[in-house]
């Protein structure tokens, strides 16, 4: 077990980027505390970690090509900003993706500090199990495997206090440690922001190749803002945009289907941001109590509701990154 400021995470065992013979609060070869931490006292790799030498390549990294390479397609869902339903629109890509039997899917879930896709996806109470071939994701069903730090914690209430550096090392597990097996998508959930979480996954993909990034905003422009930022972290990165989602646009009445504004595009909203930046608008998702509800309850809200305007919406853009992607 591993313990970090008061939250024990179960069965995590050692990252391949951090020594073998390293003490057990070591920041990684990596971390700028590298052989100045306090854990670093007695270390017999302290003098290395500590010289201005430059460093070799993570030690994760081919663990991680020889995984991914059983990975067909590797889609990033992204938001600048927290609250505009990224994990919601991540469960239902990968619920989409699965309705089809003759596909595998995986849902990594590496929003650590703040992990939703256990309870969206009805599988909160659920824990990880390690074999001989690595840890074996938590199935939803026989085509649709989940990781997520949320299977490791005690309770849900408990905090993940982790610096980048613990955070880097789990995300290198779920990559290398999990027995995926062969799967035709797999869908990375991210937290808010451009972050360590971001850094990680771009450098660890880097030799397999991430397909495309998503883009999740709702239309008001105080979430726009922070999709600018968004888009600018995945230019700077060679990260390739798929196109943008505009979520909450607009609220249906289940009873009548009447439409109405909820949260005004008062600069444009996506359309705006689409054609500023060059970016393909991939369609809007309005809003429906009930595709809250479904997450509450870890229902899929594609098969719950199909008739509602939202699950046509979700279908159709889902339809639209398969057709960018070239499956379809």
């Amino acid at each position: 077990m591993g313990m970090l400021a008061g939250t024990e995470i179960r069965d995590v065992p050692d990252s391949h980027s951090i020594p073998s013979n390293a003490p057990e609060h070591c920041p990684g070869t990596e971390s700028e505390l590298a052989g100045k931490a306090d854990a670093c006292q007695g270390c017999p790799n302290q003098e290395i970690c500590a010289s201005s030498k430059p460093k070799g390549p993570d030690p994760a990294l081919p663990y991680v090509y020889e995984r991914m390479a059983a990975v067909k397609r590797k889609i990033v869902v992204l938001s600048g900003k927290g609250g505009v339903g990224k994990s919601t629109f991540a469960a239902q890509l990968a619920w989409a993706f699965a309705a089809d039997e003759q596909l595998q899917t995986g849902l990594m879930d590496v929003d650590i500090c703040g992990p939703s896709v256990p309870t969206i996806l009805g599988i909160a109470s659920e824990q990880v199990h390690s074999s001989s071939a690595g840890w074996s994701p938590v199935y939803v069903q026989d085509n649709l495997g989940v990781m997520s730090v949320g299977f490791m914690l005690p309770s849900s209430r408990d905090a993940v206090m982790w610096r980048g550096p613990k955070k880097n090392g789990l995300i290198a597990q779920f990559l290398k440690d999990v027995d995926w097996g062969n799967l035709d998508y797999l869908v990375i959930d991210t937290p808010p922001g451009t972050s360590d979480e971001h850094l990680s996954i771009v450098q660890y993909l880097k030799e397999s190749g991430i397909d495309g990034a998503v883009l999740i905003t709702t239309p008001q422009e105080v979430a726009l803002q922070d999709v600018r930022r968004e888009i600018d972290f995945c230019r700077k990165v060679g990260l390739r945009i798929l196109g943008i989602v505009e979520n909450m646009s607009g609220f249906v009445c289940p009873s009548c289907k009447s439409e109405s504004q909820i949260f005004r595009p008062t600069t444009g909203g996506a359309d705006r941001l689409a054609k500023e930046t060059g970016i393909e608008l991939l369609g809007k998702v309005p809003l429906d109590p009930r595709i809250g509800k479904s997450a509450d309850y870890g229902w899929s809200f594609l098969d719950e509701y199909p008739d509602s305007p939202a699950s046509a919406s979700y279908l159709a853009i889902i339809d639209r990154i398969k057709y960018i992607l070239g499956d379809k």
